[in-house]
């Protein structure tokens, strides 16, 4: 787990290079069950297929979080895109001992990536 603000940054740039880099093959496609995606805290990203990050967010259970649905795939619906083309890659959080530390990541790769569909994006504490 991150000590300091150095190491939270470095945490947090870890995480985004596998969310959005992540070949979009290898992300978890579009399902009712979602049960190849973890049941475990961490952060994740809506990815389009050529469009790339279209929101970005945080949970204590990834696959929670999107069997009772999400409002990202409302947007993507409404923006038309096809659903083969909208994908999720997640990012377990292997320690999870402090519920701020997801916040915190969240925030820092929200203001590096500013996703379309992310509505408010964290200012800098």
């Amino acid at each position: 787990m991150p000590t300091n603000d150095s190491e939270l940054q470095i945490q947090a740039q870890i995480i985004l290079e596998a969310i959005a880099f992540m070949p979009f093959e290898q992300c978890q496609p579009l399902s009712r069950e979602f049960a190849t995606i973890p049941a475990r805290p961490g952060i994740y990203a809506i990815r389009h297929k050529t469009d790339g990050l279209l929101y970005i967010g945080k949970t204590k259970s990834l696959r929670g979080r999107f069997s009772g649905g999400h409002k990202a795939f409302l947007w993507a619906w409404l923006d038309k895109y096809s659903d083969e083309d909208v994908r999720i890659a997640v990012q377990p959080i292997s320690h999870w001992t402090n519920p701020g530390l997801l916040l915190e990541l969240e925030a820092i790769i929200l203001r590096a990536t500013e996703p379309p569909y992310n509505v408010q994006i964290p200012p800098e504490r």
